[in-house]
């Protein structure tokens, strides 16, 4: 056999190690040889490198059930008929489908009545969230399994069993060997790729973390901004501000930008969480806020990036106050509620003979005329009662606003 031939045959270290006992699999172990013998339909939900596809494979070949394996991404609704096809002529079947929220809705509720019967065993992996991928019909039908995201002990673990089957030691220094595992950010897969392009370097002396990070690039961390994990981090990057924790701020604002995130996304979602949760207990963070974005549009990228950093922690040392918030709410509520009602008749302009005869704009105080620039007028609709949407809180700049309100709520008219 020529060199060619040798390196085409060469099967990939991650596949040689993969283990095929559950047992001898690394974390997230939530199966058993018992769930094996009582097997069900399965989802396998979790992050790249997490044992998902292992385990499917370990539950096909222990089953003794004639299984399949394909696709969801290069195979058709053409290839799944032809498996059902076999498991309707008597044989119970295991059907593998990897990223299987790749399945359209109609390709999903092909496998219903399939499932319902019992021919088919269905093992779904998946890296997106099955509540949001999968129809309810079919996830009713399947029992979910999560998986997370290896821990360093677990990738050092497989680092040591990778130098065991290998037979040598990685010419790393140990701080490298943690690094490496620390690069991997809890994907096995990635690690054992890693540790496979090391084994062959030819060097004299171990190499050092600095020396390790110029032969290979840091993986980016598991995030990706049309999926899932994007909104999971600008949920955790909104609440940490709302909770006014700067540097968990800082770090999901980090973690996303590092991903690719496009920082005016953050930026616009900066602004809504300054008129959400500050509002007027500090009516300048939205201006910070709108600034961060002018400041990124003439900067760009890096130096843009500072600035909505700055408005981050801003907005997240703020005072709070969801008033604004609770109150437009309330008025939107009450507007369903009470439709279309006109404005009472002292406050319209009559500009004509006819509406001042009809009592528009009779008896209108001018506030500006009263002292301290306040008539106490009703300016609700007559028909509607006068109401209380916003109702400042006694932090930041509110405070000073519920002391004006109190006294104008106190010398208004009846």
């Amino acid at each position: 056999m020529n060199q060619k031939s040798l390196f085409l045959n060469k099967k990939p270290l991650a596949e040689l190690m993969r283990p095929n006992k559950i047992l001898d699999i690394i974390g997230n172990i939530e199966f058993s040889e018992n769930n094996i013998r009582n097997l069900q339909s399965l989802v396998l939900w979790g992050p790249p490198g997490s044992g998902k596809t292992t385990l499917a494979r370990i539950i096909s070949e222990n089953s003794k059930l004639q299984n399949f394996s394909l696709s969801a991404v290069t195979s058709g609704t053409s290839d799944f008929k032809n498996v059902f096809n076999v498991a309707e002529s008597g044989i119970k079947t295991i059907l593998m489908i990897d990223e299987i929220h790749h399945l359209n809705k109609s390709q999903q509720d092909i496998f219903l009545p399939h499932l319902e019967s019992g021919n088919i065993i269905l093992i779904g992996t998946t890296t997106e969230n099955p509540s949001f991928e999968l129809r309810p019909a079919l996830l009713s039908r399947c029992k979910v399994i999560t998986f997370n995201r290896l821990s360093i002990e677990n990738l050092m673990i497989i680092l040591s069993n990778a130098e065991k089957f290998l037979g040598k030691q990685l010419k790393i220094t140990d701080d490298a060997k943690l690094a490496l595992c620390e690069m991997s950010d809890g994907d096995a897969r990635y690690l054992i790729n890693r540790i496979e392009e090391i084994s062959e370097i030819d060097t004299d002396h171990n190499l050092s973390i600095s020396d390790l990070c110029s032969f290979i690039h840091k993986k980016l961390k598991s995030y990706d901004k049309k999926a899932e994990e994007h909104y999971n981090l600008i949920s955790a990057l909104h609440k940490s501000i709302r909770g006014s924790d700067a540097n968990a701020s800082l770090y999901w604002y980090t973690r996303m930008i590092e991903g690719g995130e496009d920082p005016l996304y953050i930026a616009r979602r900066l602004v809504r969480a300054a008129s959400e949760d500050v509002g007027l207990a500090d009516p300048a963070a939205l201006s910070v806020a709108l600034n961060a974005v002018k400041a990124y549009q003439i900067l760009g990228s890096p130096e843009g990036e500072l600035a909505i950093a700055q408005a981050i922690i801003y907005v997240a040392t703020c005072p709070k106050s969801n008033a604004v918030y609770i109150a437009y709410n309330k008025a939107k509520k009450y507007v369903a509620e009470t439709g279309s009602v006109p404005p009472p008749k002292h406050i319209i302009n009559a500009p004509t003979k006819f509406m001042k005869e009809q009592g528009f704009g009779e008896n209108y105080i001018y506030d500006h005329d009263m002292p301290n620039a306040f008539s106490g007028q009703n300016y609700f609709p007559e028909e509607l009662k006068r109401q209380n949407f916003y109702i400042p809180n006694d932090r930041g700049e509110e405070r000073d606003i519920k002391k004006r309100m109190d006294w104008w709520k106190k010398n208004s008219l009846n």
